[in-house]
């Protein structure tokens, strides 16, 4: 269903992700994993595990660690910032994030990488 409009597009509806877990779409030519915390708040990253290179983040558990909200890599529970995409045990190993806003009930992801 991507719907490109500037240079957001329209990923899936927001009851398509179930709070506290991930889904991943494809914009342009990106696998990016988008996550919904709670009801309301939204973050999107790079799809690949970095150390690993498979598309697999949007798998992964989300959490806290402090004050960090992130994802453990389902491969080698490598922590991933979903704020800022810094991989907490490597930060050679960060990863992309990208601006989600909701509209319409729709997801949205920002095609230029933060």
């Amino acid at each position: 269903m991507n719907t490109t409009v500037s240079n957001w597009t329209a990923v899936c509806a927001v009851e398509d992700i179930l709070p506290n877990t991930g889904v991943c779409a494809r914009v342009d030519d990106h696998q990016v994993a988008i996550f919904r915390i709670g009801q309301h708040e939204f973050h999107a990253i790079d799809n690949v595990d970095p150390k690993s290179g498979a598309s697999v983040l949007s798998r992964g558990l989300v959490g806290n660690l402090g004050e960090h909200l992130v994802v453990a890599s389902p491969l080698y529970k490598n922590h991933i910032d979903l704020r800022s995409g810094e991989c907490l045990e490597s930060p050679d190993w960060s990863v992309r994030t990208y601006g989600v806003r909701v509209e319409d009930g729709q997801v949205l992801v920002n095609t230029d990488a933060h």
